[in-house]
């Protein structure tokens, strides 16, 4: 299912696997940063803690990719904020707000029903909004396909 509005990206997919699984890899840097295309080599996720690190996404290699952990509820969840879309090196982000990104665990039938939220593009700017809410849900799309793939790979 995908609900989305002008405001927020909302997908789920159900995951076969359990919830302690699904849990380890995004809130795990390391197994996150596998499936996510990020290399997050000496990373630690704490709520109120910045993450500084470098793509490794085909196509954006090298480039900084930078959130703010928010909360950290074990095996419910998992939030953080960016700036979306944020890949152009020549711009400066750091002034606009940041969107929230949500990824929320339940138990169900045949697995674990994980739902990505990103909430916030109502507040970026006009000239950026459309290009980066595009962008973004479909690069949600695809991060779900590789958490699916990740988490059948690595039981």
């Amino acid at each position: 299912m995908d609900t989305t509005t002008a405001d927020r990206i909302e997908k789920e997919i159900v995951l076969n696997a359990p919830r302690s699984r699904v849990w380890k890899a995004i809130s795990d840097p390391a197994e996150f940063g596998t499936w996510f295309k990020v290399d997050m080599s000496g990373v630690k996720f704490e709520p109120g803690k910045p993450v500084n690190a470098k793509m490794t996404y085909p196509g954006h290699e090298g480039m900084p990719f930078e959130m703010v952990v928010d909360r950290i509820e074990p095996e419910r969840l998992f939030s953080f904020r960016w700036h979306p879309y944020g890949i152009d090196p020549n711009y400066d982000y750091s002034t606009e707000p940041m969107t929230l990104i949500e990824f929320e665990l339940e138990e169900v039938p045949g697995g674990t029903k994980l739902t990505v939220t990103e909430s916030g593009f109502d507040a970026i700017p006009l000239a950026r909004r459309a290009e980066a809410f595009r962008m973004n849900s479909g690069g949600w799309a695809q991060q779900l396909r590789n958490i699916d793939e990740y988490v059948a790979q690595n039981p």
